[in-house]
């Protein structure tokens, strides 16, 4: 007996051994449940860490992701020491976190704007700020010894073994011996894929003495996740006159010029609904200009709301301004920015591609769930529209459906053999360029023309807005469709009557651009200020009680 005695004490060291290792690597990542519109690059953006290094964690992941699957996501080494994200478990409420990890409700809300009893859930990923300020723990009326007890001295390194029984959690088994739920899942890093009825629990000897069940004063009960909530709310407060400012580069740009023209059509109706605005207007300069004197202006630091910038550069300066300052930063023009992810107080107004087509793609299923897809090649690459033919071929793969793809510039035979009479027939080219449409727009009007009984549709993109004055005629003769965040139906008499004030207060007409950027300044303009004036503070929480009906900007935001 004494041979397998030491054989089996000696598993158990290596099991033990082997526990810490993967404890430690648990404790070095957390989980994140992929959204839709999620890509590798948005997600990595909005952890600070790269796409490599969730690549090592996630083998695959670089070829594909979908909606639904958990990715592995590392800690971020330069700001684990301050912050760090954590998943919630089942169980868990924000009061079990404040314990945990020795922070107040109020800190974990700061640091998660948004957040509330309502979408506190498993699974949702928030931000656990380890430097806010300390909680301040229920006072049981029995004294508790909180002195660090002595380390086990012993061989090994369990202090007892529980069976885990139904119904049990990570933070009921923990109080119940009165160690933190860290030490318990770093003693059993299998909990990480959740609490199974049957199965033995290694019991750690605690490192810092928790209170039992059995030490709290039955009479003393945590507090719920909705008081917490409710107490750690900032009190909302009314604003009288908004202090607003544009920065956008005026003298470099003449869009901006036209921005800022539409804005103050928008300035003008407010003010005559009543709204008081003040409104401050810089000039951002070049491209490579600073825009630190701006923001050393003493006014500045008063503003309610920021719109702007322009360049790509100093979206970062601005984005920290507005963060430390409490400022609301409205984003026009860029789509490709982090920055949102990282600040709570960005409203980033053009849609970031991946997020846009994913809605696409969804569209198009329900739109043609019985099509033969032709992709028209083209000699121009695109890597944005390449981007965008890949994602759709997937999930074209996963619905059955197969893609044929031909050269935007092959003959009417050839075109004719890529048709399907069984089918609705979309081409799709891979460039948006007016140069690719006066090349494939000939050719396939003649093969409608030639073919009248065959399906065929014309699938493009945003930009085509532009064109239709010169292609209108064969858009509806190839029946076709193009996706866009943004969209003006010109026989509305909201889209009239803002023509018709345009003309009426500048002498011009504006410019024929993807979007039109004078609507754009009266959206933006329009829909903030009046967010602002009736909602004060709150307006965050309100915002799906707007029911503003812009020109040309969809607004339906989702904090991210």
């Amino acid at each position: 007996m004494k041979p397998i005695r030491r054989i089996l004490l000696s598993l158990l060291f290596l099991s033990l051994s082997y526990s810490g290792v993967l404890a430690q690597e648990a404790s070095s990542y957390f989980l994140h449940t992929i959204e839709k519109g999620q890509s590798l690059y948005s997600i990595s953006s909005m952890y600070e860490v790269s796409q490599a290094d969730i690549i090592k964690l996630n083998p695959g992941c670089e070829e594909k992701i979908v909606a639904g699957q958990a990715l592995r996501i590392p800690q971020n080494k330069t700001t684990q020491s301050q912050e760090k994200f954590h998943t919630i478990q089942p169980g868990e409420t924000l009061y079990k976190l404040t314990t945990t990890y020795k922070t107040s409700a109020k800190a974990i809300c700061e640091a998660n704007p948004g957040l509330s009893a309502e979408n506190f859930r498993v699974g949702q990923v928030i931000l656990i700020p380890t430097t806010g300020e300390t909680v301040t723990a229920v006072t049981p009326k029995t004294e508790v010894n909180n002195a660090v007890t002595p380390l086990n001295t012993g061989k090994s390194k369990c202090k007892d073994m529980h069976k885990v029984k139904r119904k049990e959690t990570i933070f009921s088994v923990s109080r119940e011996y009165g160690i933190t739920e860290e030490e318990l899942i770093a003693a059993n890093p299998e909990l990480l894929d959740g609490m199974k009825k049957g199965r033995f629990l290694c019991i750690p000897y605690p490192t810092q003495r928790i209170m039992t069940p059995k030490e709290i004063d039955k009479n003393t009960t945590p507090p719920s996740d909705s008081e917490l909530f409710r107490e750690s709310k900032q009190v909302p407060k009314n604003i009288g006159t908004i202090k607003a400012a544009i920065i956008l580069p005026f003298t470099q740009d003449r869009r901006m010029t036209e921005y800022y023209e539409g804005f103050l059509i928008a300035l003008d109706s407010l003010k005559r609904s009543g709204v008081s605005v003040d409104l401050y207007v810089y000039d951002s300069g070049s491209e490579n200009a600073s825009i630190a004197p701006i923001l050393a202006k003493e006014e500045m630091k008063r503003m309610n709301i920021i719109f702007g910038p322009l360049y790509q550069q100093h979206i970062k300066p601005l984005s920290t301004f507005a963060k430390k300052n409490d400022i609301r930063l409205i984003v026009p023009f860029s789509s490709k920015d982090s920055e949102v992810f990282n600040n709570a107080s960005i409203y980033q107004i053009n849609t970031p591609q991946s997020y846009l087509y994913s809605e696409v793609y969804e569209h198009f299923m329900r739109q043609f769930s019985n099509a033969n897809v032709v992709v028209l090649t083209s000699t121009h690459i695109d890597k944005e529209k390449e981007e965008f033919i890949n994602g759709l071929k997937q999930e074209l793969s996963r619905k059955g459906i197969a893609v044929k793809t031909v050269s935007e510039g092959a003959s009417q035979d050839v075109l004719k053999s890529a048709l399907r009479s069984d089918k609705e027939n979309i081409f799709i080219p891979t460039s948006g360029s007016n140069v690719t449409l006066i090349k494939i727009l000939p050719q396939l009007t003649l093969l409608v023309r030639d073919n009248p009984t065959a399906n065929i549709h014309l699938f493009g993109y945003p930009e085509w807005q532009t064109y239709t004055r010169d292609h209108l005629n064969s858009f509806f003769e190839l029946d076709t469709y193009f996706y866009s965040s943004f969209y003006t139906n010109n026989l509305l008499p909201s889209a009239i009557n803002f023509t018709n004030s345009y003309y009426k207060w500048y002498s011009k007409e504006m410019a024929n651009t993807y979007p039109k950027y004078g609507m754009l300044g009266f959206d933006t303009g329009y829909f903030f200020l009046k967010g602002l004036s009736r909602y004060g503070t709150e307006l965050e929480k309100n915002l799906s009680r707007m029911n503003l009906t812009p020109i040309q900007t969809g607004f339906k935001f989702q904090r991210v």
